[in-house]
């Protein structure tokens, strides 16, 4: 396995793994954040804008740590993965931080500012919300697609590519599938957490049935377009095993039939842990499909693993620190899990 042995070969994959869930756990529950926040822009209600912060004020932060620990896990486990990445990637993450330090400064901001101030605050946490859904998602298109390395004997493969290498339309097109599928959890959060009788709540319904069907027509698009333009899915997808694939996709559209109905029923929480399934399932079989690679046709989970040494020190730094996050975000969400009112502006 591109000279690693056995030993290290699985230490590499645990940790692609534990890459993989640090992601797959960002997007599900600072996801429903972000959707909250795009679905803000369309309320009127002053009052209600203030709620919907106060109803993620004590739980995002922990939600955003998972893209830390994602991005920690990637430098200390695939530095070579990290460097090269990071450089093709330079501008839709750098716009992307952009936005998550503007959703927090405004969160955390806004009691202390006047009433015209607090409006504009509103509205900046709704477009930077909507800015990092949109290049998080043109991100993993890009991802997608690869880039070309340098291949000097004796040294370290870097990126070589122009700045703007990103931009494609599929790119783009998962830039817009990802504020359509995080606006869908959102609008599923805002209902788990307001009082029954609030008014936000019908809005919300209204936008549920909406982003219920474009997020499926969403999915649809992606998988037909990844098909038609990715050698290394449409092999896997449409080889010996395509029956495997195609009960994945019924358990996904099992599963999101069930959120359809457990929302119509106002079955809140039942609803976000169907949806949840969901994006876990289409999660797992990206992984399958791209496996070996962790960046389709440019680095391998092994030829992008760290050298022994420090793969070895960096798991024993960090192995036990994931149940301590896991067990930290469950009692958060215990603490913070009563439904809230309009009159809960943050602050």
């Amino acid at each position: 396995m591109d000279g690693l042995t056995n030993i290290q070969s699985i230490v590499s994959f645990a940790w692609w793994i534990a890459l993989d869930l640090s992601v797959l756990l960002y997007i599900m529950l600072d996801g429903a954040d972000l959707g909250a926040g795009i679905f803000s822009l369309f309320v009127r209600s002053h009052q209600e804008r203030g709620a919907i912060m106060s109803a993620m004020a004590g739980t995002w932060d922990a939600n955003e740590t998972w893209l830390i620990v994602a991005g920690g896990v990637l430098f200390g486990a695939f530095p070579f993965v990290y460097g090269s990445a990071f450089s093709y990637l330079m501008i839709p993450l750098a716009i992307a931080l952009w936005g998550i330090i503007t959703r927090a400064i405004s969160l955390e901001l806004r009691h202390l500012a006047e009433v015209r101030w607090q409006r504009f605050s509103d509205y900046a946490f709704g477009f930077s919300s909507l800015i990092v859904a949109f290049f998080g998602g043109m991100a993993v298109g890009a991802v997608l697609h690869g880039f070309p390395l340098t291949n000097t004997p004796g040294s370290v493969p870097t990126y070589v590519g122009g700045a703007l290498r990103f931009i494609s339309p599929f790119s783009i097109w998962t830039g817009i599938a990802a504020v359509i599928a995080t606006t869908l959890a959102g609008v599923l959060f805002i209902r788990a957490r307001f009082e029954h009788a609030e008014p936000i709540r019908v809005q919300a319904a209204s936008w549920t049935n909406l982003t219920f069907y474009l997020a499926l027509a969403a999915v649809a698009v992606t998988l037909a377009v990844s098909a038609a333009i990715f050698p290394w899915a449409r092999d896997k997808w449409l080889g010996p095993d395509f029956w495997v694939w195609g009960l994945l996709v019924l358990a996904v559209v099992f599963a999101a039939v069930q959120m359809r109905m457990a929302a119509n029923r106002d079955r809140d929480l039942a609803a976000i842990l169907w949806l949840n399934l969901a994006i876990a399932i289409m999660a797992m079989a990206m992984m399958a499909t791209i496996y070996p690679w962790l960046i389709p046709n440019t680095w391998t989970i092994y030829t992008g693993a760290s050298p022994a040494v420090s793969l070895f020190t960096f798991t024993l730094a960090m192995g036990g620190f994931f149940p301590v996050m896991l067990m930290y975000n469950a009692y958060q969400i215990w603490v913070f899990r009563a439904r809230i009112s309009a009159l809960a502006a943050y602050h």
